[in-house]
């Protein structure tokens, strides 16, 4: 009998109930993969940067591309004044894939199919985006709000859209990863339940279904995490170089 496709979503209490004041902070399967998320970053990036050798083994080749990707992407989106941004953008995108790719376990747990998680990570860029808009602009930061060219006739009703546009960027940058790890994921077990209820004579189908799903799922790993970290590259861009 095939379970539950949701139920691979449950976040559960791991240890005993923690509460501060009328919130549980208690310790949960989801932070037990954030932990172990942000812990293989961490051994991972130590271990290739420890020995910087002339020619480079397998971790360190592994450290020193993903340094240069995020390095370029970060030049392409933002110009060299998003430089000094680099380890937050660098370690954003690091935590998102290693959340995604530890989804891809069997018996594990995506972080990142979860709105709250990939809510507050976007509410975090936002409002630091903000800050450092006004820091670097001062009120004239408002300008974003006003395109060049625009006829004063289209001006109120332009403003407007520039506001609603720039307050969504949290919502459609959160839901765009939660949307894409949550219905990837239930479209593999899906298929995987399919596999087990028709057995070895009808499974054979849905058993290549589930296989091509998950190469598929893997590359949408790596490319949600990819978007978040360009579109949080784009964002920053309008906050230090004001365009509009």
């Amino acid at each position: 009998m095939a379970t539950n496709p949701m139920h691979q979503f449950n976040i559960y209490r791991i240890g005993p109930e923690i509460k501060l004041g009328e919130i549980d902070i208690s310790f949960t399967n989801s932070s037990l993969f954030m932990v172990i998320s942000s812990l293989t970053i961490l051994i991972l990036f130590n271990l290739g940067t420890k020995k910087n050798s002339l020619i480079p083994n397998k971790i360190q080749l592994l450290a020193e591309l993903s340094y240069g990707f995020i390095s370029k992407m970060i030049s392409d989106t933002a110009g060299s004044k998003a430089k000094p941004y680099f380890p937050f953008i660098f370690s954003l995108f690091m935590f998102v894939l290693f959340c995604n790719m530890f989804g891809m376990i069997p018996y594990s747990f995506t972080v990142t199919s979860h709105i709250i998680v990939t809510f507050m990570l976007a509410a975090f860029i936002f409002i630091g985006v903000t800050i450092i808009g006004f820091i670097k602009h001062g009120v004239g930061y408002l300008k974003l709000f006003l395109p060049s060219g625009v006829p004063m006739v289209l001006l109120p009703l332009i403003v407007v859209i520039e506001i609603i546009s720039y307050l969504t960027r949290p919502i459609s940058l959160s839901v765009r990863l939660f949307a894409n790890m949550m219905a990837g994921h239930t479209m593999m077990k899906v298929f995987g339940g399919f596999v087990i209820s028709l057995g070895i004579v009808g499974g054979w189908l849905p058993l290549s279904f589930s296989v091509a799903l998950t190469g598929l799922e893997i590359l949408v790993a790596f490319l949600q995490a990819y978007v978040f970290a360009i579109l949080t590259c784009i964002y920053l861009n309008d906050a230090l170089n004001l365009h509009h």
